[in-house]
């Protein structure tokens, strides 16, 4: 199917290439963002109008996943169009991304696009493809943020991170409109990662909402080695502290990520300082007083942490309005592809859980809307797409709208036919995932799988040489889902009498895949 669209893109004469209309690409993304969490795909929790404006008018896509749950290399496979091993970032803690490999930025340039980077990188190597960029160092700071510029230098900018990203964004798109270009500007949001610092306007905004609980707040693990052995439960005070991630300090005992709570909060204002202590303060004052523990502080600080979420993503929500009345009072709606995704999903309490990682619906899922130019020149689909999809298929798909050519080594495909209204009968009917960072923070173990059309998950923990060294539990497990009968991912079927013929489907699946990715773990592993 990839290759099809290959070969119409460079089938065209030049004549056409240079008469097709290229459209502006905006793409938004923030980070640790998640389904639950954006009202068109649940409205238990927040309500998100502008972000829903996306979808009203134009598609929502219901199968939407990533090829690696976490934040530098799920980074690394939409620029690429690649799966982790074979863009070289496969982690956070270990590598530097390759920046002279080719990307998609630096295809669109060569089609006669202005490119710009604006936000967060997190890649660690100096961005290429680019030809503005003014990036966040590392996961940045919502407070009075710290900018890299092109030029290397570095420098601080007084307000809110996300508020000055917006601004930032709408300053590059004012001059681009000046060249005649058509442009791709990726908008890297900082929003919603953790420490959930609020805009000080909104402190007090969600506090008098009490969130449900999850299905399998209380997971006990029964059956999952791996779901078991992590480091990233909300009832562990080392692993979601009661200062860093509550906001509850206590100078007396702070967490091992007091100082860097405190760091952050150094860089507000003696003004805005005043506002945020007050608050949590008296939060802090009424902590203290009811003396919680067990069930009833793991409860406490799931709402805390929902609560400055919600927060942090509001203000977020309001910049996506502003973004969509600048493209509409300007014209620029008329050609401009509008696209909002995050990094990966994230858990919001689900199996007593926060962070991502694991290959499980919520962080291995994403939220996806995109609004076609309102003048395209084509059919444009409306409502849901119900097609698998994969962050790997971003950079065909922007390729395939500027008319360009679609390397054949990149593993994604073009989305431009679902958009369009298209509903191809030879698509995937499988996706593939990695995640490679262990050992490292929050103790979530290597593990690749398959997932299905209908419904199905394949997944393998497996061990690696360096366990030896972490002195941890080495795991070598499988784990089979039924989604359509366990949604929650609460009952692992591997080996169970009675699925044999879907372990071996998946199996034969997951091997095909691996394959055709050319994933080097089938050597270490394979696959009978």
């Amino acid at each position: 199917m990839k290759k099809a669209f290959l070969t119409l893109a460079v089938a065209l004469p030049a004549v056409a290439m240079a008469q097709r209309t290229q459209y502006n690409v905006l793409y938004i993304m923030t980070d640790d963002h998640t389904a639950q969490m954006m009202s068109c795909y649940d409205k238990t929790n927040v309500v998100t109008p502008n972000l829903d404006r996306i979808a009203q008018d134009g598609v929502r896509f219901v199968n939407s996943f990533v090829a690696n749950s976490l934040s530098g290399p799920s980074r690394a496979c939409m620029i690429t169009g690649k799966h982790s091993h074979a863009n070289g970032f496969t982690n956070n803690e270990h590598g530097i991304f390759d920046g002279s490999q080719q990307t998609m930025p630096k295809l669109l340039q060569a089609a006669g696009y202005s490119t710009a980077l604006i936000g967060k990188w997190h890649l660690i190597s100096t961005p290429t493809g680019f030809d503005h960029y003014e990036i966040i160092p590392g996961q940045g700071e919502y407070y009075n943020p710290t900018f890299i510029t092109m030029d290397g230098k570095t420098h601080v900018e007084q307000g809110y991170l996300t508020n000055l990203l917006t601004d930032k964004a709408i300053n590059w798109m004012n001059e681009q409109q000046k060249t005649g270009k058509p442009f791709a500007l990726f908008l890297h949001e900082k929003a919603c990662h953790r420490d959930w610092l609020p805009e000080i306007k909104y402190l007090r905004e969600y506090e008098d909402v009490t969130f449900p609980l999850p299905h399998n707040f209380n997971d006990t693990y029964e059956g999952r080695l791996a779901a078991g052995d992590q480091e990233m439960n909300i009832a562990s005070n080392e692993d979601m502290t009661m200062d860093y991630d509550c906001k509850i300090y206590d100078p007396a005992n702070p967490s091992r990520l007091g100082p860097t709570y405190l760091a952050y909060l150094g860089r507000l204002n003696s003004r805005d300082r005043a506002a945020y202590d007050m608050f949590y303060d008296s939060l802090a004052i009424d902590f203290r007083s009811r003396h919680l523990e067990g069930q009833a502080l793991k409860e406490y600080k799931y709402q805390r942490f929902m609560r400055d979420y919600a927060k942090v993503l509001k203000t977020f929500d309001d910049n996506v309005g502003r973004l969509l009345a600048y493209l509409d009072e300007t014209g620029l709606s008329k050609n401009t592809l509008v696209v909002y995704t995050s990094d990966q999903g994230f858990y919001m309490g689900e199996h007593g859980w926060f962070d991502k990682r694991f290959m499980y619906e919520e962080s291995f899922n994403t939220p996806l809307v995109m609004r076609m130019p309102t003048e395209y020149d084509g059919p444009v689909a409306h409502g849901d797409i119900t097609e698998m999809v994969q962050n790997i298929d971003y950079a065909p798909t922007f390729l395939d709208l500027a008319g360009a050519p679609i390397p054949e080594d990149m593993h994604g495909v073009s989305l431009l036919p679902l958009l369009e209204g298209q509903h191809p009968k030879d698509w995937r009917q499988s996706l593939y995932y990695h995640y490679y960072e262990y050992p490292a923070e929050h103790k979530v173990r290597r593990h690749y799988g398959v997932r299905t059309a209908d419904g199905w998950k394949l997944v393998h923990f497996y061990p690696v040489e360096e366990e030896n060294q972490y002195g941890a539990q080495q795991i070598d497990a499988w784990e089979l889902y039924d989604l359509n009968t366990d949604p929650h991912e609460m009952s692992n079927l591997f080996g169970q009498k009675g699925y044999e013929k879907q372990t071996k489907r998946l199996m034969k699946e997951l091997k095909k895949l691996q394959l055709q990715y050319n994933d080097p773990i089938l050597e270490t592993y394979p696959i009978k």
